[in-house]
């Protein structure tokens, strides 16, 4: 199942992404799950698809407003370093184990959400990463039932506003500008990608290739992250975690090159879609 969330007519909906249209479920279902979070939470994924496809309200994506497709999750943690070539380009010498920080949800985007750079910064970069959903929570888990906890995966572009994440060696404020962290453009459930490691992750810049890489070049893979994370905090349904970009990055290339008003960026990863955002500037400040 492709799982979306979006904005009708002021309202807040999810449903299936069927062909070219989005499927919202039937207002009954709604009442008692009102968002996505509310479904993984009660495990009730096979309710949804059956009642979508007793007769669910079709819907063109381009008549509604899309949303990260978790809006709000309580936890959104990112893994970082955690690709070997960008490792190597940042210089950063090798740890034992998983480089966490933190984003708030109000720091997620949507797929078509112009991604503001703030007007006060020339550093503004991108990194294109798989994400992951958790649909079982739990404390604990062990790497071996890591998957059984996960519902379903989706892109992520962890956009930096690089010279305020360098003012400490805290990431969190070039982390956290609002609706820096497109989400989406949909999830793919986990009975959808049999493997994992076989996926490919492509970041372009105004259609150039920035980014490639394969998921099986993780340094620690997804049950590790899961199994890590589990042990110094719950994991809750519509939890999301990103799991790290590989090297490409603009801020350590030479010379760097940043994101500016008017460009174009893609993630693109094996069967989840292209999440596509335009760059544009935040002027609030003045």
């Amino acid at each position: 199942m492709k799982l979306v969330s979006f904005i009708q007519d002021g309202q807040a909906l999810y449903g299936l992404v069927q062909g070219e249209a989005y499927v919202a479920p039937s207002a009954g279902f709604l009442d008692r799950y009102p968002d996505l979070k509310a479904v993984l939470a009660a495990n009730a994924l096979a309710d949804l698809q059956a009642d979508v496809q007793k007769g669910g309200q079709r819907v063109a994506p381009a008549q509604v407003q899309a949303q990260a497709v978790i809006p709000a999750p309580g936890k959104v943690i990112c893994v970082g370093l955690n690709y070997k070539t960008h490792v190597a380009e940042t210089k950063r010498p090798d740890s034992e184990h998983p480089s966490l920080f933190l984003r708030f949800a109000d720091s997620l985007a949507a797929h078509g959400d112009e991604v503001l750079r703030p007007e006060f910064s020339e550093r503004f970069d991108w990194e294109g990463e798989l994400a992951f959903v958790i649909g079982k929570g739990g404390r604990h888990i062990a790497a071996a039932d890591a998957f059984d906890h996960i519902a379903g995966y989706t892109c992520f572009n962890d956009v930096s506003v690089r010279d305020w994440q360098r003012h400490t060696h805290q990431f969190t404020p070039g982390k956290n500008f609002p609706g820096t962290g497109p989400l989406g453009p949909f999830l793919l459930t986990r009975d959808e990608v049999p493997d994992v490691t076989q996926l490919t992750l492509q970041t372009r810049l105004n259609g150039q290739v920035v980014q490639h890489a394969s998921l099986a070049d993780l340094i620690f893979d997804i049950p590790t992250i899961v199994a890590y994370i589990s042990r110094f905090t719950p994991l809750s349904p519509g939890d999301v975690i990103a799991t790290g970009t590989p090297g490409g990055v603009g801020d350590r290339r030479e010379p760097p090159l940043y994101m500016k008003e008017g460009d174009v960026v893609e993630v693109e990863i094996t069967g989840l879609g292209v999440l596509r955002n335009r760059i544009g500037t935040d002027r609030s400040a003045r």
